[in-house]
C-alpha cells in the first residue's frame, strides 16, 4: 500500500503515463500497474521498485526509501509463518516501520498486549474444530508479534481499551487475573499508554464501529518515508484504508476516544478494581 501510493505518487509529479514509465524502465505496463495498485504485494521485487522510482526520478533517498518497505517485507519472520493468515501479512509489514500505532478495543484485548493464555483460549473458542498444534500454532505467532514492543526504537503503542473488554471473561478467572496484571505491567512502560472508555462515558467518538488500528511513522523531510494506515479487523479478513480523508476521520476519532476515555493513571486504578472483580 505504502510502495504503491509511493510510486503513483513519483511518478505525477514527473507527469509521466504508465506507458512511458514502463517503456523507459524496462517493464511492462502491467507491471507498472500492479505496483501501483497493491496487487500481489508478496511478488514485489526490488530491481523493479527501484527501476520505476528512479524512472521517475526519485532521489537516492526517496529511492531507498521504497526498497527498504520491500526488503521488510521479504525478511519479515511471519511471510513464512504457517499460522499467519495473508490478510495479516501488510499489517505485519506496517508495524515493522511504524513510529507508532493506536488501537480501539471494543470486545477483547488488543493481540499486541495479550496473554499466552488469553490467546490459547481465544484461538479455542474461535477455532473449535482445529487440531491443537494447529491453534498452538496460532498462539505462538500472536505472541511472536510483540516482539515488535522490544525494538530500538520503540514503537509507542496508545490503546483505548472499552470497559467491555475487562468484563468479558476470556479463558476464565485465572486467564483474565493473569491478563489484567499483564496489562498494569505494560502499561507502566514509557512506550505503552493504555486507557479504559467506561461504560459510565455512555455513548462515544466510535458508535457503534469495531475494533481499529492506526499506524503511523511522521518523516516531514522526506514524505515519501512517511506512513499512515488504518487497519479495521474484521471476521476472518481485514480491511486496510490510506487515503487521506479516511486516515484523518479515524485519527480526529482516536482523538475523541482518548479525550472520552479515564486518563491513563486513573486507567491503572480501573484495571486493579477489575482484577479484584475477579477474585470476589
Amino acid at each position: 500500500m505504502q510502495i504503491a501510493r509511493g510510486l503513483k505518487a513519483l511518478r505525477m509529479r514527473v507527469g509521466l503515463t504508465q506507458s512511458e514509465v514502463a517503456k523507459r524502465a524496462g517493464v511492462s505496463v502491467g507491471t507498472v500497474n500492479r505496483y501501483e495498485t497493491w496487487q500481489d504485494r508478496a511478488k514485489l521485487r526490488v530491481p523493479t521498485v527501484s527501476a520505476l522510482a528512479e524512472t521517475c526520478g526519485a532521489s537516492p533517498q526517496e529511492r531507498e526509501a521504497l526498497v527498504e518497505l520491500v526488503r521488510n517485507q521479504q525478511k519479515g519472520w511471519w511471510m513464512d509463518h504457517p499460522a499467519v493468515p495473508e490478510v495479516m501479512d501488510p499489517l505485519m509489514s506496517f508495524e515493522d516501520v511504524a513510529e507508532y500505532e493506536h488501537v480501539y478495543a471494543n470486545a477483547l484485548v488488543p493481540g499486541l498486549l495479550q496473554t499466552p493464555g488469553y490467546a490459547l483460549a481465544l484461538h479455542r473458542a474461535q477455532d473449535v474444530r482445529a487440531e491443537a498444534e494447529v491453534i498452538e500454532s496460532k498462539v505462538d505467532a500472536r505472541i511472536k508479534r510483540q516482539a515488535i514492543l522490544e525494538r530500538s526504537p520503540a514503537l509507542h503503542l496508545w490503546v483505548v481499551l472499552d470497559d467491555a473488554v475487562l468484563r468479558r471473561s476470556v479463558g476464565g478467572p485465572d486467564v483474565m487475573s493473569s491478563q489484567i496484571d499483564h496489562l498494569c505491567a505494560m502499561s507502566q512502560r514509557p512506550n505503552v499508554d493504555i486507557q479504559v472508555l467506561r461504560f459510565a462515558a455512555g455513548a462515544h467518538a466510535a458508535g457503534s464501529g469495531g475494533h481499529f488500528l492506526i499506524l503511523g511513522r511522521d518523516d516531514e523531510e522526506h514524505p515519501l518515508n512517511s506512513m499512515n494506515v488504518v487497519y479495521l479487523e474484521l471476521h476472518k479478513r481485514g480491511l486496510y484504508l490510506d487515503a487521506p480523508t479516511e486516515v484523518q476521520s479515524y485519527k480526529l476519532m482516536f482523538d475523541y476516544l482518548r479525550s472520552q476515555a479515564a486518563d491513563t493513571s486513573c486507567s491503572v486504578e480501573l484495571l486493579a478494581e477489575a482484577r479484584q472483580e475477579l477474585t470476589r
